[in-house]
């Protein structure tokens, strides 16, 4: 999914090219987490920005340092979890984007709606 191309001066990474994709940066505050969710239509690709950040894909929580990367995949449960510092994390979403396409599990906030 990410290509690297060597030159002489150094390399560029390619996330994305030529698809349909929503790009994003989200910021988690210390302490905090987002909930776990899933999306039924669209994949996402996480970039760790910075170090300090935390993945939890299913049952498992994996630390990411700056330029680590995940691919989360569509219906797979999964969040970001700060242990302790603010950290960014650049998001690229694959497929049809909706803010509402998520189902939450687990929200420390009360935003659940396993349901859905």
């Amino acid at each position: 999914m990410i290509y690297e191309e060597k030159r002489p001066w150094g390399l560029f990474k390619t996330y994305a090219f030529n698809e349909k994709c929503t790009v994003k940066i989200l910021e988690v505050n210390p302490k905090q987490q987002l909930s776990l969710q899933s999306h039924k239509k669209r994949s996402e690709l996480w970039v760790a920005l910075d170090d300090g950040c935390y993945v939890q894909i299913g049952n498992k929580i994996k630390k990411l340092v700056k330029g680590d990367f995940i691919i989360i995949k569509k219906r797979q449960k999964h969040r970001l979890i700060s242990k302790g510092k603010k950290f960014r994390v650049l998001e690229i979403s694959f497929g049809k984007f909706d803010e509402h396409d998520e189902i939450r599990y687990e929200d420390i906030y009360g935003r659940t709606n396993k349901n859905k």
